[in-house]
């Protein structure tokens, strides 16, 4: 007999599971996590970036080109051309005819690499010097453009799914905690203060008004808690666990086996919890971040227009 345990499963060898009970035998089966973390990918991305920046800065060290001469001309034209097409994407958005133009997912895909190479061009083109200006102006609204869609992409990743852009459900979130706080619950009562605190953890952090302050505590610091949390717990489990070795005469392989499930259970629990006390939190900053971005976005427009001219004029 095979009975599913914090996502795993244990076998008859081990005996019955401390962590089962018949209050969570009928419960649906949760939902698998993400087999990638946002952590991972975001630190991907960002890697990138800043290998893509470190590349373009080591060109310019090479002194192949300036930025007035044909090389470092057609590489300002084709950042600009790039920078331009970036519109495309909130336009397709914007005018009903255009949304049945292809897939939203592709459109935002290439929305992201125009908003990578577009700079990067940029960067190359002025060789890291600006001379005039109106080219510093240029320069530095794209800075402040780029880095500011940096930390859209962050909060916009956490409120939709992938590419595709499909928003995550909250109620789906709400109800996949709901199951997690069931197995938790049901699991734990072998170690009460364990099952005490994910519980408060749990109706402290769901119940809090949102608001601005509220939704940067929960971006930042809950985490952070949520962590502090994870290790108290993982302290308070050992000596349960340890009495219960003791009674069952477990292996240490056994015994093992039953921390790492424990522990795993736990952790499902504040995930879950955090994920869907930071979703309305996610939501109220990407609104707030899209207000903020659109006047350099309109600086940046400006102050490249008349790069563009100035540079044409004299």
């Amino acid at each position: 007999m095979k009975t599913e345990a914090c996502g795993g499963s244990a076998d008859s060898s081990v005996g019955p599971s401390i962590f089962m009970s018949s209050a969570f035998a009928g419960a649906e089966p949760v939902p698998r996590e993400s087999r990638t973390p946002h952590s991972s990918r975001d630190l991907l991305v960002y890697l990138t970036l800043v290998a893509l920046t470190w590349g373009a800065w080591q060109i310019s060290r090479l002194q192949l080109f300036e930025a007035g001469d044909d090389v470092g001309y057609w590489l300002g034209v084709a950042g600009g051309v790039m920078m331009v097409l970036l519109f495309s994407y909130p336009l397709r958005k914007r005018f009903r005819f255009a949304q049945s133009w292809g897939k939203a997912k592709w459109w935002f895909l290439v929305h992201m690499l125009l908003g990578v190479g577009g700079p990067i061009l940029i960067l190359v083109h002025s060789t890291f010097e600006v001379r005039s200006m109106n080219a510093a102006a240029a320069f530095y609204s794209m800075i402040i453009v780029a880095l500011s869609g940096v930390v859209g992409r962050f909060i916009y990743s956490r409120i939709n799914r992938g590419l595709q852009g499909e928003q995550v459900d909250f109620l789906a979130l709400q109800q996949r905690a709901g199951l997690h706080q069931r197995e938790a619950h049901s699991r734990l009562r072998f170690a009460p203060s364990v099952e005490r605190r994910l519980m408060a953890f749990g109706r402290h952090e769901v119940s809090l008004r949102p608001g601005l302050w509220m939704s940067l505590r929960r971006a930042f610091w809950l985490p952070v808690k949520q962590w502090w949390t994870y290790l108290a717990c993982v302290r308070e489990l050992r000596g349960p666990l340890q009495d219960l070795a003791a009674q069952g005469a477990w292996s240490q392989k056994n015994q093992a086996k039953r921390q790492h499930l424990a522990r795993k259970l736990v952790r499902r629990y504040l995930n879950s919890v955090v994920r869907v006390a930071q979703f309305t939190a996610y939501e109220r900053l990407f609104s707030l971040w899209h207000v903020a971005h659109l006047p350099f976005v309109y600086l940046l427009v400006i102050s490249a227009l008349f790069h563009v001219f100035a540079v044409h004029a004299y």
